[in-house]
Parts: structure tokens; sequence; C-alpha cells
């Protein structure tokens, strides 16, 4: 162990005496932390402004809670059930006379009626069946492929809410249960209306999209138990909610200018007899990022990265690469106890220098970055202290184990163009593809098999099946988990060490 502790400090003491490679490391971090701090997007959003904040769900989680309710008191245990007679819809303003997939109509039962209070409702979709949803993330399904009408009933036993439908009024199934602790003694329940924003892709990285309206017929409302009243109160719940800044124009990580679901309509109701018809827009469901989505998140400020990597690639590569060019590698490996020794060495030092000057490039856009947005009025979603540390140290293991992957290639290929060339087309040149000119499928793919798939690292919001959104890399999705991503790196990179180790071993010098 003294031995190779004697390497790695030979190691070092070349990385740090070759001024081209310290130069290169101080680049990295500031290139990282130039395109990460510098004002560039803009938006709407005054942080003085209260409105610009989105409500928080039982969860802890963000949400958009935004819908037409028509609802009365239930003090104590009851169900309601509905007759959805039908669903229809457009783009706000009637551009796109077709129904939202995520549309939604149906019944509902709410901690009273301010955004973000805890809720169970059982739902017909514009395009996914019948739904059981409860506290904005929990999503259950029912009966798939519903077209026109369909039977649902709600039914409260304490703080247990039981969601049912049927297609004929007459035969019911079990759609799904929720519990809803604290739920009080009165609660509001009644029929809802919503509709969420929709977004199309244009070109690849580009999106387009806005507000759209669905508007539900009702009919053979009935009410049983512990109902407080007879009269039905009218409420856009949401409404007025603040439109949140995002990126002004369309770029390749924030996607188009992001705003909260707004309608350019008022919500309206009316009721004949006991056929009520209700219209709105909006969604109940967890608030993301996106074409589709509000504002930004931390991810945005680390566009940077893959100016980074260009610099730490390219010391990787020489870092061997010119010992081979000048003759050096012989002296080397002549003066330790074995070759593989010697790369390790290099991989030690190579990865713990690049490793930290990630760290301090990424701690310091993650922090200032985010201060930098808001300032430009550019809504960030808030990251939990666990989500920021895990993306500033997942991006400098990202960085640092690329670097330690271009030594291998430094070590197999010998020659630094080619080293450097072969670094950037496997690591740099998929993430900045997949970003900008790559269709959505291909580029999803190519984050799944190439080194780039460690820029997954970096997502900081999940993705919602039942959210309406572009989840594509440009506007910050990644198609693999995290770390699942960066095993892929980790793979590429271990395969070419033990390829390296092989051929130092072997081969003449």
């Amino acid at each position: 162990m003294t031995g190779f502790l004697r390497l790695v400090h030979a190691e070092f003491t070349k990385l740090r005496t070759v001024r081209g490679w310290i130069v290169g490391l101080i680049l990295a971090v500031a290139a990282m932390t130039g395109l990460g701090v510098l004002p560039g997007m803009s938006g709407g959003c005054n942080r003085s402004d209260s409105h610009c904040v989105l409500p928080v769900g039982p969860g802890g989680e963000e949400v958009t809670d935004q819908f037409t309710y028509v609802h009365q008191a239930l003090a104590g245990d009851g169900s309601l059930t509905v007759r959805v007679a039908s669903l229809a819809g457009a783009a706000a303003g009637g551009e796109v006379p077709r129904l939202a997939p995520w549309a939604k109509a149906g019944l509902l039962i709410k901690d009273g009626t301010r955004p973000g209070s805890a809720y169970a409702a059982v739902l017909l979709t514009g395009a996914h069946g019948v739904r059981m949803q409860y506290d904005f993330t929990h999503d259950r399904a029912g009966a798939a492929g519903v077209s026109g009408s369909r039977w649902l009933r709600l039914t409260r036993t304490g703080d247990t809410i039981t969601g049912e439908e049927s297609a004929d009024g007459t035969a019911w199934t079990t759609v799904g249960t929720a519990r809803l602790p604290g739920l009080p003694a009165t609660a509001q329940a009644g029929l809802f209306v919503t509709s969420p924003q929709y977004a199309e892709q244009v070109g690849v990285a580009g999106a387009m999209g806005g507000p759209t309206r669905a508007t539900a017929a009702f009919d053979h409302v009935a009410r049983q138990g512990a109902w407080a009243g007879a009269e039905w109160t009218t409420d856009s719940i949401g409404d007025g909610a603040a439109e949140l800044g995002g990126p002004a124009a369309s770029d390749a990580h924030g996607g188009p200018a992001a705003s909260g679901p707004g309608r350019d309509e008022a919500p309206t109701v009316e009721r004949s007899g006991d056929t009520f018809t209700l219209s709105g827009s909006g969604d109940i469901a967890p608030a993301v990022a996106g074409a589709a989505g509000i504002g930004v998140t931390i991810s945005q400020t680390l566009v940077g990265t893959f100016a980074a990597l260009l610099f730490l690639v390219v010391i990787g590569a020489m870092f061997v690469a010119a010992e081979y060019r000048r003759g050096l590698i012989r002296t080397t490996l002549a003066a330790a106890a074995g070759r593989g020794r010697v790369l390790a060495a290099k991989a030690v030092v190579l990865g713990a220098v690049t490793f930290a000057a990630g760290l301090v490039a990424a701690a310091i856009v993650v922090t200032v970055g985010q201060r930098v947005l808001r300032a430009n009025g550019v809504y960030v979603h808030p990251a939990s202290a666990f989500t920021e540390v895990r993306v500033v140290v997942g991006t400098a293991a990202l960085l640092a184990v690329a670097a330690v992957f271009a030594l291998a290639l430094g070590v197999l290929l010998r020659r630094g163009t080619l080293a450097v060339t072969a670094a950037v087309a496997l690591v740099v040149l998929p993430y900045l593809l997949a970003m900008t000119v790559l269709p959505a499928g291909a580029a999803q793919w190519l984050l799944r098999v190439s080194p780039a798939a460690a820029f997954a690292l970096q997502q900081s919001t999940p993705q919602y099946p039942q959210v309406a959104n572009l989840y594509t890399p440009p506007n910050g999705y990644f198609p693999l988990p995290p770390w699942a991503g960066f095993a892929v790196l980790a793979a590429w990179a271990a395969v070419a060490l033990a390829a390296a180790t092989i051929l130092i071993r072997r081969r003449d010098a």
C-alpha cells in the first residue's frame, strides 16, 4: 500500500505541475459556474408577489389545484352518486376541438376549498378511462377505454373514501379506496371538472401549447348520509392562481415559457333540474416543470456541465496520452512495481481532482444559480436538501468518471487526438444531440445506452404518468433513474479500464 501511495503522490505531482492541465481545470470550473450563474433566462414572476407561490399538497409537494366545483357540506358519513352523461373539450378559445387526454370530470370530497388541501376523487378522463385519485400524487386505474356516459359513486366512512363506477347504475365496481388522515367531520363534496394544459412538440427541442377547457354534463345526482343542507355552492378553486414565470423563450433545457394552467375564459355552471353542466380549466395534480408545466427546476442551472465535461475529458485523455507522445511512459512504467498499479494511480488522482473541481462548481451553480433565476423573474421549483445534495454530488461524479473513462481511452488509443475525439464522441456528443437535433424517441434511446446516460443524475423532479407534459431530455427529464444512468457511465468506464489494464500490461510502452 505504501508503494501505491507513492505512485499516487507522483501522479498528483505530474498533474499539478503541468500548467495546461491546471488551466483546463480552472476553465472547466469557470465554464460551468459562468453558464450557470450569469443572467440568461427571464420571466414574469416577481419574488415580492405573493401570487408567485404554488400551493403545497398534504405530502409537502408543490401542486396544481384548479378546477370548477359544485359542492355541499358533508357533515359525517355519506355518499354521492352521479352519472357523467358527457365529457367534451377544446383548447381554451376553441382552437383545438378535442378533449385533453387528462381532462377530468367526476366526484370529489375535499378538506374545505383551500388549494392544496387533502382530497379524494373518482373521475372520468378524456382518454385514460375511470380513475380514483387522491392527495395529488396517488392514481388508481378503473375501467379503461370508457367513452360516453359513466356512473360514479364516492362514499365516505370516517376518513376512508371509496370510489366506485358502473356502466348502468346498478352493478357497481370498486375503483379504489383512500384514507385521508385528519379529514374534518364536515368536508365538502360535490361535482367537478378540470382540464390541463396541452403541449405539442415543435421541431426537436421546442414546444407549443396552452390551456384547454372541458365541459361535462352530470345527471341523476343522488345523496345519502349526513348532508348539511340542500343548496349547492359553486366555486372556482384556485382561480386567480399566478401565472408563474418560466423561461421567456424556448431553449434546450427549460422548454417554452412556462406558466400556470391559466384560464382565458371564466368557468361556467348551468343547472336544469338535477342536471348540471360544468366547464373549466386547470388540473388537480402534482406541479411539474417542462413544456406543459410550470417554471423550471434546479437542473436548469447546470446547463454548463457539458462545457466543463469538454475540458475534463481532454485532461483525462492527455493525462496519459501526453506521456506516450513524449516517450515518458517508459520511465513511468520502469519506475513502478506494476503497470496496472500505474494506471490505477492515475485513475485515482484524476478521479479525485476532477470530482473535487466538479463538486465546487456544481455547489456554486445550484445555490447561486437559483437566486439568479429568481431575481430574473423565473419560477424555480424548490428542491429538498437531499435532492440538491444528490444533484451536486452526482454532477461531480459524472465529471470524474467521464474523465477516468477518457483516461482509459488514452491508454487504449495512445494518441491524444484520437482519445479526445473518442471521449467527446461517446460522452459529450450524445448529450448535445439529444438536446438539440434528435427526435424524442431517438434521444431517449441514446441517453439509455451511451455514457451520457449519467446526465440523469441532474434530474431533480419526478415524472408523473397522470400529469400531461413533454417528459423529454430538453425539458429536463431523462429516460433512466439517476443512479441507473450513472451506472451506465460507470459500466463503460469499468470496461474501458479493464481493457486498458490488459493492454498496458501486454504491449510495449
